[in-house]
């Protein structure tokens, strides 16, 4: 046999596989320890734990019973006139200060043209020339019928002046010498040389007049702008037959836009109409492109009457931009600044009052503001 204080090994079994079921006498008694000490932990973990939640529920309950009976808080507005007014902002849509469609006034051909679109021009500038070959013909005509009318005047004086002192002969001769009928023959002979020359007086006027328009028309052989502006359009070219007046049929020359300043008009609602109804009223012109460019306005006229369908009033407001970096028939936002209206929040109101001390607390923050 081993010791008990030897574990049994390979060499101590014997040839037909015994082992040693023997133990140490204090086994036993040591388990019985490390039972009693491993249930008083768990008795020890159950009491803290069972405590903790005691307090935990304590706590709550506690913190529970103060917010019920506590006054619940309130915020604290005070109402005063609104101080800061409020902007109004419309849709509106750019327009040219002037813009008009150009028309030949004379009918020919297209001889030459100097300008394209997009070009700036002044007043009076040359857009373009028209030959007339017509118009120079009958400009001529009548200068040669005004000469012609003018050397039949000369003839007709003439003869006025020779009737004239024949009647004041015959008129001056002594009864006797010459008939009554012959003095009266005279007398007609001037009175007709003279309505002769009186009608060839009015046909040197007719024929003057019709020079005079000739050569009116002859001057509108130069296309020249109305207005400085931008070419905006242009539809003719070198050779086009072009025919004088603006009716559908008539092929229009150019368009021109003076683009500075702008009109921008907008239609204010209802509700915002009386108060931009009168002019003066300051405005922001902001664009909807890609740059975002604020401009500065003001309104000079209005409609001064409500659309009966849409319940909007036009108004126009008028804005400088000498750069042109507006361009008319754009879409615009159009800002107002409104009066104030109604009650504003005061500024540095008092918050979180309790129920019970509400109206003593208001009234004191009411003071201080």
């Amino acid at each position: 046999m081993q010791p008990h204080d030897e574990l049994p090994d390979d060499t101590s079994r014997t040839e037909d596989g015994a082992v040693s079921t023997s133990f140490h006498p204090g086994t036993g008694r040591a388990l019985k320890i490390g039972a009693g000490i491993a249930a008083g932990i768990l008795v020890f973990c159950f009491c803290a734990v069972m405590l903790i939640r005691l307090v935990e529920a304590h706590a709550l309950r506690k913190g529970a019973d103060a917010a019920y009976s506590a006054a619940p808080p309130v915020d604290v507005i005070i109402a005063r006139p609104a101080s800061v007014g409020q902007d109004l902002v419309l849709p509106g849509q750019t327009a040219a200060w002037y813009e008009t469609t150009i028309y030949a006034r004379v009918s020919g051909y297209v001889a030459k043209w100097m300008v394209d679109i997009g070009d700036h021009v002044k007043k009076g500038q040359v857009l373009a020339i028209i030959e007339t070959p017509e118009l120079d013909a009958e400009l001529s005509a009548s200068r040669a019928q005004l000469k012609a009318s003018e050397a039949q005047v000369s003839a007709r004086r003439a003869q006025e002046q020779f009737s004239k002192t024949t009647n004041e002969r015959w008129r001056d001769s002594p009864k006797g010498v010459v008939s009554e009928q012959e003095r009266e023959s005279k007398k007609a002979d001037y009175e007709s040389a003279n309505a002769h020359l009186f009608a060839a007086d009015a046909q040197v006027a007719l024929d003057k007049s019709k020079v005079d328009q000739y050569t009116a028309l002859a001057q509108f052989k130069q296309v020249v702008a109305p207005f400085d502006g931008t070419i905006t359009e242009r539809k003719i070219d070198i050779g086009n037959l072009v025919t004088a007046g603006s009716a559908s049929t008539t092929t229009p020359l150019y368009r021109i836009a003076q683009t500075d300043p702008l009109r921008v008009f907008v239609d204010v609602p209802q509700s915002s109409a009386g108060e931009l109804m009168k002019a003066g009223v300051p405005a922001e012109i902001r664009s909807t492109g890609s740059s975002g460019d604020v401009f500065t306005g003001t309104i000079t006229r209005s409609a001064e009457s409500i659309n009966a369908q849409a319940r909007t009033m036009r108004v126009e407001v008028d804005m400088p931009n000498a750069s042109h970096a507006l361009l008319p028939g754009t879409y615009v936002n159009v800002a107002f600044k409104l009066k104030p209206r109604g009650l504003g929040r005061s500024p540095g109101g008092c918050a979180d009052l309790s129920a019970q001390s509400h109206a003593g607390r208001a009234s004191r923050c009411e003071r201080q503001n």
